[in-house]
């Protein structure tokens, strides 16, 4: 079945990792062989080649730098300029992909509809180009709103203001507080320019400020439930039910921590945690009961956001295996149209809306 996924860190994976998207995984793990400066070195999930053979023939991919004051242990950039610096290099990367045929940039209703058409009714897929939306995960590198226009000329549609900590317009995981005062004046432009609010990882302060202030479309690219693992990364059922309200869109993470309670990163393993693919449907369905239907989960699983098979569901040995999703959902009595809607036709019924 066709797929969208809402959430990649591929031009990380390209530039920061030194992948080769292009590549098989087998054969990205394979030169990764012996290297021990990432942990999760030789256990990649996600590559071009492997998105294709899912039939994964959209996603949401991202841009991320930090900026980090001195004192903060983040990793990241000491100043917002040199953070710009490096989401122009993921940039480039894109536009380098695109330029190989690899990848096309989506960033209206027309585009989407071709790139619809094409993957969904023309054959063969192996040789189609990857769609991507680009999203920004983390404000930080937005210098000052000037830039914030010069991103939305080059393709960006959404943005997340926070990613992990205290951020330059907004608090993210772990972190306290609401917006900065540049915080809202970012989410006015971002209604002015019709970028998407990406809800994900603001901080419970800083969440409902911003749905207080922000007027437009509303998603969250990559979420799990706090009912079934207590963190502040996740939502509370009162958040999800107001991004219901919004009509937003949650898409289902697939990082072992957020999926299972009790996780303990670096030391615990997927089989042992029982960490598998049912659970991320265990998150879906929550959702779902609060809406009333299933038109408001998606996919936006975050593979190699990070972490590789080291801290995934343990039936997954490579993204394509997204495709055992719609039985897993047909197993919970889940329609067709539902498990469409899950696939791929809850995004795409959401940028229909958002774009027209």
């Amino acid at each position: 079945m066709f797929t969208i996924d809402a959430h990649l860190d591929l031009s990380m994976n390209a530039l920061e990792w030194n992948r080769d998207l292009r590549k098989p995984v087998a054969e990205i793990n394979r030169r990764e062989s012996g290297l021990s400066d990432k942990p999760d070195r030789g256990k990649a999930v996600v590559s071009l080649p492997e998105l294709r053979k899912g039939n994964i023939g959209l996603v949401v991919a991202t841009q991320i730098a930090r900026y980090v004051k001195e004192g903060n242990p983040l990793p990241g950039w000491h100043s917002p300029e040199q953070a710009w610096a490096q989401t122009q290099g993921q940039l480039a990367w894109y536009r380098a992909m695109e330029d190989a045929g690899e990848m096309v940039q989506i960033t209206d209703l027309e585009s989407l509809e071709k790139h619809l058409q094409l993957w969904l009714h023309e054959l063969p897929w192996s040789t189609k180009p990857i769609g991507y939306i680009l999203s920004l995960e983390g404000a930080d590198s937005i210098v000052n709103l000037k830039y914030l226009e010069k991103a939305y000329q080059n393709g960006l549609r959404a943005l997340g203001p926070a990613h992990y900590g205290p951020g330059r317009y907004a608090n993210g995981t772990d972190a306290t507080g609401g917006l900065e005062k540049n915080g809202r004046e970012l989410l006015k432009e971002m209604e002015r320019m019709n970028i998407i609010l990406d809800a994900t990882h603001l901080c419970d302060d800083s969440f409902w400020e911003a749905l207080d202030h922000f007027n437009g479309h509303v998603w969250a690219s990559h979420n799990n439930c706090r009912a079934l693992v207590n963190h502040n990364r996740q939502f509370s059922d009162d958040q999800i039910k107001v991004l219901i309200e919004r009509g937003a869109v949650i898409g289902g993470a697939l990082d072992a921590w957020m999926m299972v309670p009790g996780w303990v990163r670096g030391k615990s393993k997927p089989m042992e945690m029982d960490c598998n693919l049912e659970k991320m449907i265990d998150h879906m369905d929550h959702i779902c009961q609060l809406a009333g239907n299933a038109n408001h989960i998606g996919i936006g699983s975050d593979l190699d956001g990070a972490f590789g098979k080291e801290q995934c569901p343990y039936d997954l040995e490579t993204i394509a295996d997204l495709q055992s999703i719609p039985s897993l959902l047909y197993k919970r009595g889940y329609s067709s149209k539902d498990i469409e809607g899950v696939m791929f036709g809850n995004w795409v019924r959401f940028l229909r809306k958002a774009w027209s």
